[in-house]
């Protein structure tokens, strides 16, 4: 009994309870982990494009489930049980895919758009679509870096992807 204990307060500790998807800390317990086991790796970091004006124009309760549907997609778009789907922060999300190439993760990249336009979430306050969309960034894993650095590299990434535009991935 006490083993289920333990069990569920660490699921309490490391999961985001709106998305049902790692939470940041656990997320970043799962990058210093394949670094220190020498894993290969590629990270997707995306942030809803105009969510506040997605909240603004729905209200929060409406924000709330449109983040829980995109943190669906993700879950349902990545390749392998192993792969990762976090919510960072807000409106942002780290998707950490294993043994997976740059090349490859713009793959997933393209069935994350796909999904999200099929779910056609109505988002009229953009000014990309009408529904709801994502920018992403993506990073490669090279030995010697830290988490800190593939995060800081996917976010410098997702941060051109928005300048150039929004729904879209940049490496």
């Amino acid at each position: 009994q006490n083993q289920l204990l333990i069990a569920r307060l660490d699921a309490l500790a490391h999961t985001d309870p709106m998305t049902e998807t790692a939470n940041r800390r656990a997320m970043e317990n799962v990058l210093e982990s394949a670094i220190q086991q020498k894993k290969t790796f590629t990270v997707i970091m995306l942030d809803v494009d105009y969510f506040k004006r997605y909240n603004d124009s729905y209200g929060h309760q409406a924000g709330d489930d449109c983040l829980t549907r995109v943190a669906q997609v993700l879950k349902q778009s990545v390749r392998t049980p192993e792969d990762v789907v976090s919510r960072y922060g807000g409106e942002e999300f780290v998707v950490i895919l294993f043994d997976c190439p740059e090349k490859l993760a713009t793959q997933v990249a393209a069935r994350i758009q796909e999904s999200l336009r099929t779910a056609a979430i109505a988002h009229e306050a953009s000014t990309v679509s009408e529904y709801v969309t994502v920018s992403m960034g993506i990073a490669g894993f090279a030995p010697g870096m830290s988490a800190s650095q593939i995060i800081a590299q996917a976010d410098a990434a997702l941060y051109r992807a928005k300048e150039a535009g929004r729904n879209r991935w940049l490496s």
